[in-house]
């Protein structure tokens, strides 16, 4: 569990890093929202492709049966395609703060889905620490900050979309290994957005780029290779609601780097304290989820003696 949680600690300064340089990405490709989207999925798609055709990994992709192959389908339409276009259409609207608030409000909708479908039991000091992250994430990014039109329904559209991803990856991780769904993921994503560029006439243009577009494609597309990767080997090791609110940490480190670099202005007051709230509920989540493993292995073992 130690390493998942390490994983997925990663997993959140990957993406709070890549929701900043996203939205300046997009500014300096100077290209449609979804033409970027494709193009950046694409090159990762391309990467991970050629690192599922190494010893290692070949083997687990060439075993798949039929019904795996459609779950991997399945998946990169779910994951890795629609939400994909809908949420960067939306960050080419919004502010890539707004965007981050919006999407790391992930945790909420998958652990009202993981009780039914993956039968996560949410304890009430667990919903009281759930709570505390969603209060501290509110109290953090600020009302002031956030407002709500088309880009901000498309974004929480792929938030939800991205939920039932999650739950999904995970009741599908115990037949298929967490860089073989990656590889489906953004390689049948890549596919379908493809098929959605030819379809609105997208394509035009679409390879046509500068030294410095090339860069700042490479960039995003590495981190967004890194985040696949590390997103799903945390799913495999630790319950979905635990892993997604500790992903709310990308909203602070997006907001920090957007102070930073954009803004030039301090954190106020109400940030600073909306961060301990956010800390405060990250913590209890991970550590009700850890007493909770280590009291499930006493008893497995205490039945196997």
């Amino acid at each position: 569990m130690k390493k998942g949680i390490y994983l997925i600690l990663f997993t959140a300064l990957i993406s709070g890093l890549a929701n900043f340089y996203n939205k300046l990405a997009m500014q300096v490709l100077a290209k449609n929202a979804f033409q970027y989207t494709f193009l950046k999925n694409c090159l990762v798609a391309l990467i991970l492709s050629i690192l599922i055709m190494t010893p290692f990994l070949w083997p687990k992709l060439k075993s798949l049966n039929k019904s795996q192959w459609l779950k991997l389908l399945l998946i990169g339409i779910i994951g890795g395609g629609i939400p994909f276009l809908l949420f960067f259409q939306g960050l080419s609207l919004t502010s890539a703060v707004s965007a981050s608030f919006i999407h790391k409000t992930l945790f909420l909708w998958v652990a009202i889905l993981a009780w039914p479908f993956l039968k996560e039991k949410i304890s009430g000091l667990q919903f009281i620490a759930l709570g505390v992250l969603l209060w501290g994430n509110i109290m953090f990014e600020g009302f002031k900050g956030l407002s709500w039109g088309l880009p901000e329904t498309l974004i929480l559209t792929a938030t939800i979309f991205w939920s039932v991803e999650t739950i999904l990856v995970k009741k599908f991780l115990g037949s298929i290994s967490p860089m073989v769904l990656a590889w489906g993921r953004m390689f049948f994503g890549s596919l379908a957005m493809l098929a959605f560029l030819a379809a609105t006439g997208n394509i035009s243009g679409l390879t046509i780029m500068n030294g410095q577009q090339f860069f700042w494609l490479i960039l995003v597309s590495t981190l967004l290779t890194g985040y696949v990767i590390t997103w799903y080997h945390s799913l495999s090791r630790l319950p979905a609601t635990v892993v997604t609110s500790i992903l709310v940490l990308a909203s602070p480190i997006t907001t920090i780097m957007n102070s930073i670099f954009i803004s030039h202005k301090m954190l106020a007051i109400e940030k600073i304290f909306g961060f301990t709230l956010i800390m405060a509920g990250i913590t209890g989540v991970a550590t009700l989820a850890w007493f909770k493993n280590k009291k499930d292995v006493i008893s497995y073992e205490k039945i196997t003696d």
